[in-house]
């Protein structure tokens, strides 16, 4: 029997979710079934409109190995399981003559843990647990939300915490959820048949595509015990988000808050000297961090290093006092030793890390606004530690023993993949092992045509918390030739606030949100439904909106997203390029910087009938050398630094769209 053709099963799998085929995605499917077949690594550039899930599911369940498909949003992962992958299946089905099985897998604790359901939460102040749902007032938001909870736990299947909604608040999720450290294990829980985690876990076994996220991907490669089931082909999609998740995942915090709680959990399960010495400790570790100032700590000082000695002495101690004693006094003992067990861990593996000490990692002091939450009740500080690089991490345990193609519609920064590629430890392309190879794909769109890149060139070039009155009055002009109808991403929360001030007394007849002031979900979703709208906000607005139409035909960015000089973790990897002969302003500021303007600027066109304007309000983009660089890195818009030309084309748009509605 002959092998059905690659082009035969996209068309059925198109056809099947009701689109259009492309010749990006004809052409990324190619490129994705050739690395699998040889075992080879790819970074695919698809841009939107592509159609680039289907480009890569396509050859995979060809191939019939399983396969891993890790994704930054939940959105996608959501589409994947709920909408393409099983229409995929489907439509596959009849040509390939198997259905192939999928699962999504996620964390420990974002699914619903039955046994702190029912058995409650382990109690801090007293011995034992108590009953979260006896505990929270019923009128009190927290006591609303349990209760649903608890009324959801009876009809879920799944326990997944994504699959409810409305959501809940993290501190309500926090009572009814534990972490892999806490967990009793199946064996060991009583509810160890039924737990939702345990059967993700199962079906995961049995699936051929596993749907999850880059924490997970991270926790699997970094911790050493593997999550996720075998695999021989990894997909990364949103892959340009994977470097800082896996950061994120291989960082490490010490707060007061933190310590005293390890304290308090441990102390009903140990003799008193242990207990004592982890008290004295923390104590003296949370006297540092009262004058602790933020900033990198290029070398541990005295003082600190004895304070994290001293904790993580303590902690060992407590650590072999909890494996050696019984207390039949405790009440479901086993839950509430797991939790001071892992409370304790945690803070020795941070001390011990910070201690030993190594060149690869950055340490550094981080001061919070205080608010209400119990991390941050001692003191508004944090010790933190993150890796100068995840590099060498990822190079060793991601492209080792299986084939993985990484994509996005944005990897290809100043025009090649190198950047990327050295971020995600591949060499030069074509140089040494793993090899690997980019493909740009294109884009549907047709950029000159659709949109145009405005750069204010006339402004004053942004000084650090400088007054910008005059991009504020450019903001306002902008905003008012465009009828609405604009999407502000800012660099700071700041920013973003002072604009929607500012902008709401100026020209109070367009609606203007602000991120914070509601969830993400309903700022989109308002800003979509009203054209004269405009929705402000910062970093996750850069690569999180998808409102294609005429409710966003103006992107503006206030200045160039250059990471904070004083960002302990950017200045230490900028340092490290440049003390190994590189040009770190070009490897780590103008990259991070080449990333979110190419993001925010694949904002403005989502569909092929979408027109608009992309403006910068900084001169720089321009006028600087890197300037070109960033422009290389960002649709093929057509680009203009005249002010009255964008102000006609932008007032001709909002005509445009007023009649078609």
């Amino acid at each position: 029997m002959t092998q059905p053709s690659l082009p035969e099963l996209l068309h059925a799998a198109v056809t099947a979710v009701g689109g259009t085929e492309r010749p990006g995605q004809v052409a990324m499917a190619e490129a994705v079934a050739e690395a699998i077949d040889d075992g080879a690594h790819l970074l695919v550039q698809a841009g939107t409109g592509t159609g680039k899930s289907l480009g890569y599911l396509v050859p995979a369940l060809a191939h019939g190995e399983r396969v891993v498909v890790a994704t930054a949003t939940l959105a996608l992962q959501r589409q994947l399981v709920e909408r393409d992958l099983p229409r995929t299946v489907e439509a596959l089905h009849p040509i390939l003559r198997r259905r192939p099985e999928f699962a999504m897998l996620k964390g420990r604790s974002n699914y619903l843990c039955l046994h702190r359901l029912h058995e409650g939460v382990p109690q801090d102040e007293e011995e034992g647990l108590f009953d979260q749902f006896e505990a929270a007032a019923p009128t009190s938001k927290l006591g609303q939300d349990l209760l649903r909870l608890r009324d959801w736990s009876d009809e879920t299947e799944t326990g997944d915490r994504d699959d409810l909604t409305p959501g809940v608040s993290d501190r309500a999720w926090s009572q009814v959820s534990v972490s892999s450290r806490e967990c009793l294990g199946a064996t060991k829980c009583a509810y160890g048949a039924e737990c939702f985690a345990e059967a993700a876990r199962e079906r995961a076994k049995l699936a051929e595509v596993i749907v999850t996220n880059h924490a997970l991907l991270a926790i699997d490669a970094i911790e050493g015990a593997p999550v996720l089931p075998q695999h021989e082909v990894l997909i990364v999609d949103e892959a340009h988000e994977l470097v800082s998740r896996v950061t994120g995942v291989a960082t490490g915090e010490l707060t007061p808050g933190q310590v005293n709680r390890a304290v308090r959990r441990a102390a009903k399960l140990v003799n008193e000297k242990a207990a004592d010495q982890l008290q004295t400790a923390a104590e003296g570790f949370e006297r540092l961090m009262e004058l602790a100032l933020p900033g990198r700590l290029e070398e541990i000082p005295e003082d600190l290093g004895y304070a994290l000695m001293a904790l993580r002495d303590a902690c060992r101690t407590v650590i072999s006092a909890i494996g050696s004693t019984r207390d039949k006094s405790v009440q479901d003992e086993d839950a509430v030793r797991k939790q001071a067990l892992a409370s304790v861990e945690s803070v020795h593996d941070v001390a011990e890390r910070i201690t030993h000490g190594s060149e690869w990692d950055v340490v550094w002091y981080e001061r919070h606004e205080p608010r209400g939450g119990a991390a941050y009740r001692h003191s508004g500080a944090s010790l933190r530690v993150a890796p100068m690089s995840v590099s060498g991490l990822l190079r060793e345990k991601l492209f080792t023993d299986r084939s993985v193609v990484l994509t996005s519609a944005t990897l290809k920064l100043g025009g090649d993949f190198n950047g990327v590629g050295a971020s995600l430890g591949l060499g030069p392309e074509g140089d040494d092992l793993p090899l690997w190879k980019g493909v740009d794909v294109g884009s549907p769109f047709d950029y000159p045509r659709q949109g145009i890149l405005y750069v204010a060139k006339h402004l004053a070039r942004p000084a650090r918390d400088g007054d910008r009155k005059d991009m504020l009055d450019e903001l306002t002009e902008l905003v008012q030739a465009a009828g609405g109808r604009t999407l502000g991403l800012f660099s700071s929360m700041r920013a973003a606030q002072l604009a929607a001030e500012d902008l709401r007394s100026r020209i109070p007849e367009y609606p203007i949100l602000l991120q914070g002031e509601e969830t993400l979900g309903e700022l989109i979703k308002n800003f979509a439904a009203d054209p004269r709208t405009c929705l402000f906000g910062t970093l996750s607005l850069w690569q999180g909106v998808d409102v294609p139409g005429p409710s966003c035909q103006l992107v503006v960015m206030d200045k160039i997203p250059f990471p904070r000089p004083d960002d302990p973790l950017m200045s230490a990897r900028q340092k490290a390029v440049e003390e190994a002969g590189g040009n770190g302003f070009m490897a780590v500021a103008a990259t991070h910087a080449a990333l979110l303007m190419a993001q925010g600027a694949g904002r403005l066109v989502r569909a092929s009938g979408d027109r608009g304007v992309v403006a910068v309000l900084d001169p720089r983009l321009a006028t600087a050398r890197y300037g070109s660089y960033l422009k290389a890195s960002m649709p093929d818009f057509w680009y203009t630094t005249d002010r009255n030309q964008v102000r006609k084309s932008l007032a001709a748009i909002d005509a445009a769209a007023k009649q078609a509605d």
